[in-house]
C-alpha cells in the first residue's frame, strides 16, 4: 500500500513540475529581456527641413527628469515621420528600434495628440499597423502636446487607441508642439 501511495506522489509531482515547465516555455519570451529605452527619437522631414523631437531619460523612472526637446512645424504642411528607440547607456548606444521593427508583430505604437495633427501609421507586420514609420500633416498655427506610446503585444487588429489596444506599455513619452 505504501508503495502505491508513492508511486502516486511521483506521478502527481511529474505532472506539476512538467506543467510548470510547459507554461514556462509558452510565456512570451521574444528572445531577449526587455530593453531599457532610454532615448525616443521622432524625426519629421518635409522635404527640406528636418525636425527631430527627442526625449530622453537615462537615469530611469527613479531619478531626474527625462529632457524633451521639440521644434516648430510649419502649419499646412505634410511630413514623413520615423521613430527610433535607443537605449544610450550603453557605448554605442543600442538601436532598440531594430528589435521593434522584427518583432513588429508584437508591438505597435499610437500617437495622440492635441495639436490638430494627422497621424498615419504606414509601416506594417505584414498584415497589421506598427508606426515606425509615419506621415504626419499640420493644421493651422497652434499649439498642444504630442503623446507617443509603444505597445507590446497589443491586440491586433485593434480600433487604433492605446487605450483599447491591452499588451503592456514599453514607453510613453509627450511632446510639445508648436505649430507656425
Amino acid at each position: 500500500m505504501k508503495t502505491i501511495k508513492l508511486l502516486a506522489v511521483l506521478f502527481i509531482s511529474t505532472l506539476v513540475f512538467t506543467s510548470c515547465e510547459d507554461d514556462h516555455d509558452d510565456d512570451h519570451d521574444h528572445g531577449s529581456d526587455e530593453e531599457l529605452i532610454t532615448t525616443v527619437l521622432y524625426t519629421l522631414t518635409d522635404g527640406n527641413n528636418t525636425i527631430v523631437l527627442e526625449w530622453e531619460d537615462l537615469d530611469g523612472d527613479t531619478g531626474n527628469a527625462p529632457t524633451i526637446s521639440s521644434g516648430t512645424l510649419t502649419a499646412n504642411t505634410s511630413y514623413t515621420g520615423s521613430i527610433q528607440l535607443l537605449n544610450r547607456t550603453e557605448s554605442p548606444a543600442e538601436d532598440i528600434t531594430l528589435e521593434v521593427r522584427a518583432e513588429g508583430d508584437e508591438h505597435e505604437f499610437f500617437y495622440t495628440n492635441t495639436a490638430g495633427l494627422t497621424i498615419t501609421k504606414t509601416d506594417t507586420d505584414g498584415t497589421n499597423p506598427v508606426g515606425i514609420e509615419t506621415s504626419l500633416s499640420t493644421g493651422a498655427a497652434g499649439s498642444g502636446s504630442l503623446t507617443i506610446v509603444l505597445k507590446h503585444e497589443p491586440t491586433k487588429p485593434n480600433d487604433g487607441t492605446a487605450a483599447n489596444a491591452g499588451g503592456s506599455t514599453d514607453v510613453q513619452v509627450t511632446f510639445p508642439i508648436s505649430i507656425r
